[in-house]
């Protein structure tokens, strides 16, 4: 088996007794989120399904910029593997709208990015 070259190793978690999966980059397959940290499944991301997720490490943070979204203007920042470099979604920044504030410092994670380990 190939070592895997990234900092947090979900599945070495001593809180991961409860077997969640753990969603990998689908390039690298260096380890992105557990399955727990999923807010939502119904997001739309620039190449088809998302997830809107609480927590996600192994990324890299892009620069700020303001972006308009389906449910209007927002500050994000693509997120990318920080093993592969290959983008794999969004950083909720900022939201004007106040039904939109439930969003920042979230992630959006593109499904076609992803795979299920």
């Amino acid at each position: 088996m190939v070592a895997k070259r990234h900092a947090h190793y979900l599945s070495s978690s001593a809180a991961n007794h409860d077997k969640t999966a753990l969603y990998s980059c689908s390039s690298c397959h260096s380890e992105l989120f557990d399955q727990k940290d999923i807010i939502s499944r119904a997001f739309q991301g620039r190449h088809g399904q998302a997830f809107l997720i609480h927590q996600v490490v192994n990324i890299c943070i892009g620069d700020q910029e303001e972006r308009m979204l389906m449910t209007g203007l927002h500050t994000v920042a693509d997120i990318s593997c920080s093993v592969c470099c290959g983008k794999v979604g969004w950083v909720y920044i900022k939201s004007p709208e106040r039904n939109q504030k439930y969003k920042e410092n979230k992630f959006i994670v593109e499904k076609v990015r992803v795979i299920k380990e």
